[in-house]
């Protein structure tokens, strides 16, 4: 067996632990600082919304990309002085393709950046492609996004309640869930990623990862607490920690099984091609996935045990545990006095103790010599003689 086997094995039997439970402080802590970042990067930078949501024009053409493609066709662009163009976004598709985006013109302002683009890459002004996304579309689109959130959200709750008969385990999946879209949405806004339909799918796709990863840890946190108020074993974070430390071999194989793929999509999708629906559905995937399994490990099972150690019957479970813990330990170092006085009658105490235990002469018989080779003859209360037993060296005479 290999050494990762040998310790995934451990930890399932319990023979190793790292108490993930008792250090929820530090996790919570790491994941508010993550998650103020995330707010403060959407409030301050805000999300590069692609042109599905914020509606314009997008021109492609196909052209030789060199160091300087993107400069000069932008400047091309604005040449054009087309009324309401702003700042248009130019990209370049791998190596022989350019993409220029533009807020929403008019019929002959986009003719004539079409006319503008054409001539700067030195093709017929046939051959660049133009399509026009409304705003009022893009709009629609943005609100079925956050719908379709919500409606996953109270999907989620419901399912996770229903198969686990526990209100409180999906009050903890559904706040981690929400942990991992809230990181994975600052992300985009700190490195300025543009937010697509591709980037939304991405997003719903990781929420039902980081699920069936909560999922899993949950199971076997319900295995280990059944009827643990009957016990005085193990308080419900003690069986938590413990399912924690059963299912984080196979949670972090999962994970990097399933980032391996995921991220060389990502490289493709941003060193070779450039950009595209593989490089938002690609990002959105390889930061849920890495964030969702933290939040499986760390955050979930650490919140459903806070929830679950206010009830009074878990509150109830910790003190008898403590106290079976502090009788025990107490006893580990120091003998009780009925365990001392049962050893020094048996022989195995101290001199002085086997001395105190000899029976003392009365005195009226101290200082009588007693003869130890002659038979003493011994009464019953009515005086009458018993019998008496001779000596060793007298017998068969």
């Amino acid at each position: 067996m290999s050494k990762l086997g040998n310790i995934g094995a451990r930890l399932h039997r319990g023979e190793v632990s790292y108490d993930f439970i008792g250090k929820r402080k530090i996790w919570f802590t790491v994941s508010i600082v993550l998650m103020v970042v995330s707010l403060g990067a959407l409030f301050v930078k805000g999300l590069a919304l692609g042109i599905e949501f914020k509606g314009g024009v997008e021109y492609q053409a196909k052209v030789q990309v060199t160091d300087n493609t993107v400069t000069d066709v932008t400047e091309a662009v604005k040449a054009t002085n087309a009324k309401d163009l702003g700042d248009p976004v130019v990209t370049t598709i791998g190596q022989d393709q350019v993409r220029v985006q533009t807020k929403p013109l008019s019929q002959d302002d986009i003719a004539k950046v079409r006319a503008a683009i054409a001539q700067e890459v030195g093709v017929g002004a046939n051959q660049v492609s133009n399509s026009q996304i409304g705003a009022s579309w893009g709009s629609q689109i943005a609100n079925k996004a956050i719908l379709a959130l919500i409606v996953f959200l109270v999907a989620v709750f419901g399912v996770i309640w229903a198969y686990f008969r526990e209100p409180k385990a999906s009050m903890a999946a559904i706040i981690a869930l929400l942990h991992d879209v809230l990181i994975t949405v600052g992300i985009y806004a700190l490195i300025g990623f543009d937010v697509t339909p591709a980037t939304v799918i991405g997003v719903l796709t990781i929420l039902g990862y980081s699920l069936y990863d909560t999922v899993v840890v949950f199971d076997k946190i319900r295995e280990n607490t059944r009827g643990i108020t009957g016990s005085n074993r193990y308080t419900y974070s003690d069986a938590t920690n413990l399912a924690v430390n059963q299912t984080i071999v196979r949670s972090i194989n999962t994970t990097l099984i399933a980032l391996m793929p995921v991220g060389s999509i990502l490289v493709v999708g941003t060193v070779v091609l450039g950009t595209g629906p593989l490089k938002d559905l690609s990002l959105a995937l390889f930061v849920g996935i890495a964030v969702g399994a933290y939040s499986s490990i760390f955050v979930a099972p650490a919140l459903l045990a806070m929830f679950k150690e206010r009830e009074p019957g878990m509150q109830a479970l910790s003190r008898r545990v403590t106290a079976k813990r502090a009788q025990t330990a107490s006893g580990g170092k120091a003998v009780p006095a009925a365990a001392t006085a049962g050893v020094a009658a048996g022989g195995g105490g101290s001199e002085a103790a086997r001395k105190q235990d000899r029976p003392k002469a009365s005195s009226a018989t101290a200082g009588t010599p007693v003869a130890s080779n002659r038979p003493v003859k011994s009464t019953s209360g009515a005086g009458r003689p018993q019998p008496t037993r001779k000596p060793r060296s007298k017998r068969g005479k």
